[in-house]
């Protein structure tokens, strides 16, 4: 009989745990930006709402995840966090089997690309590349930024919904990158049209001052390809 008890109560303890209502949570930040700790947040399972003027974050959810949740913005609530200025150079690199010479697609690969474009030439050995934009962008850790910009009828864009410096300085993970061209094309009649064509991803992590290639995407064809290479550094 002792022993149905205690397996009965076993049963019951995860229903018991289901059937536990959720709860709500305010926590105001001293330090920590409120955008950097809600994307550390996720791994809980919580839900999260931000307000950044106010550095406050609501949680919602299960109470042991929540008090989980408020633990570890304890442990990121820390002086050490300040914002950071971090700066984000982005290379849209282009190879190509189609380049005419009398009428170039981009600039030639300057001296500091080199090295990564010899390293890129080895897996895709396109007969031809060349740069086609560079844009930079500075973003406090924790906050997104972005920009565009323009090279005759060509439009690039650049948008970070998040740079986080980690704690030990040496690395900066990036969280839904995003990097758009739009490309202008000629028809035979002259008449131009506008390919739109980009790359993106949820989460990028860069050594600090580190060359990254972090995407590659075709542009008109299998014969042209798009290379996005990234720098990421911290100013301090």
């Amino acid at each position: 009989m002792k022993r149905l008890l205690i397996a009965a109560l076993l049963l019951a303890a995860p229903l018991m745990a289901q059937n536990e209502p959720n709860v709500e949570k305010l926590v105001m930040l001293k330090y920590a930006d409120p955008r950097a700790v809600e994307v550390v947040l996720r791994v809980f399972g919580i839900s999260t709402t931000v307000n950044e003027q106010m550095k406050v974050i609501a949680l919602g959810g299960k109470k042991d995840k929540v008090a989980a949740a408020e633990e570890a913005i304890k442990q990121l609530d820390v002086p050490s966090a300040a914002q950071k200025n971090i700066e984000l150079t982005v290379y849209f690199v282009a190879g190509s089997d189609t380049f005419n010479s009398g009428a170039p697609m981009g600039n030639p690969i300057p001296q500091e690309l080199q090295a990564t474009v010899t390293q890129l030439k080895t897996t895709f050995p396109f007969k031809t590349y060349a740069l086609l934009d560079v844009l930079s962008l500075r973003a406090r850790s924790g906050v997104s930024a972005d920009t565009v910009g323009q090279y005759g009828k060509r439009i690039t864009t650049f948008r970070v919904n998040s740079a986080t410096l980690d704690a030990d300085g040496k690395m900066i993970r990036l969280d839904r990158l995003h990097a758009g061209l739009r490309n202008p094309l000629t028809d035979g009649q002259g008449k131009v049209t506008y390919m739109d064509t980009g790359i993106s991803t949820d989460v990028v992590d860069v050594k600090v001052g580190q060359q990254l290639v972090i995407g590659r995407t075709s542009m008109d064809g299998p014969e042209k390809a798009l290379f996005l290479v990234l720098i990421a550094k911290v100013i301090e």
